[in-house]
């Protein structure tokens, strides 16, 4: 599997079918220097998504779904990716999201199927970004009911936020990578109370 948008950051995908949703976060602008934004333009976006559904179809064994994005669906993902990208940095910080979920985020379609081994499967429903919104939602679901989806996070630099999984032991990672963000981070701390010890002698 290739996921275009995670391997950019230098980042290892998370396991199984959340690499699909942690792809779409990391499509966004980020890292240092900064990376394109993939959902830019409908055909930055076609591409990224034409490869994550083929990772995700490898991941899966599941048919590849055939979705087209107009220029429409493409402005609707990048404001589903912003949603979700604010809540799973919320539930990181164990606070709430600054806003609301969408409507659209709420509403989003899918149906569930058993197959013929009497496993029920959920499927995406709908089309262009409410199909791939669809998608991103059940396999974070699966994701959470394994409790691994709490290991899905963005890189508390703000400059940076790249998503990652966090492989650490106890969950406690904060930073796509400690010696790049941790760093550099801890140095402005530094920085800031010995200037604020100096203010005070």
């Amino acid at each position: 599997m290739y996921w275009s948008a995670t391997v950019r950051y230098g980042l290892q995908p998370a396991p199984g079918e959340l690499a699909f949703v942690q792809d779409l976060l990391n499509t966004q602008s980020a890292g240092k220097p900064r990376e394109p934004d993939l959902l830019q333009t409908t055909e930055e976006a076609n591409d990224w998504l034409d490869q994550a559904l083929k990772s995700w179809s490898s991941e899966t064994h599941q048919p590849t779904p055939a979705v087209e994005l107009t220029a429409e669906d493409v402005r609707s993902l990048r404001d589903f990716r912003h949603d979700l990208n604010q809540i799973l940095r919320a539930q990181a910080a164990e606070t709430a999201p600054e806003t609301g979920p969408t409507a659209s985020l709420m509403t989003l379609p899918m149906a569930l199927r058993l197959d013929e081994h009497g496993t029920i499967q959920a499927e995406p429903r709908g089309t262009g970004w409410r199909q791939v919104a669809s998608l991103t939602l059940i396999e974070a679901y699966r994701a959470q009911c394994t409790d691994s989806l709490r290991r899905l996070k963005t890189c508390r630099n703000t400059r940076c936020a790249t998503a990652f999984y966090d492989r650490s032991r106890n969950n406690s990672g904060v930073w796509h990578d400690v010696r790049v963000c941790g760093n550099a981070a801890n140095l402005r701390n530094y920085r800031a109370r010995k200037r604020a010890a100096a203010d005070q002698a």
